[in-house]
């Protein structure tokens, strides 16, 4: 059984979540949840949050990332 594969796509995992963690560190993903068509409703103590839009954006990413995984490998 091949492994290499396997190995090559963990790597590739671990390098996607370090350039993740230095944007946000960095600030560089903070207009991350704040897309027009995120829903900020704010009534006294409540609030309520539904990030449509960046959660559109989330899908669209992982899509591709994903597309590129099954090509690939």
């Amino acid at each position: 059984m091949e492994h290499r594969p396997i190995g090559l796509l963990v790597i590739a995992l671990g390098i996607v979540v370090v350039i993740i963690g230095a944007l946000i560190a960095s600030g560089g993903l903070s207009w991350f949840g704040r897309l027009p068509g995120d829903i900020r409703i704010e009534h006294g103590n409540a609030r309520v949050y539904i990030p449509i839009a960046s959660m559109l954006v989330v899908s669209l990413v992982l899509s591709v990332i994903s597309y590129l995984v099954r090509r690939f490998f």
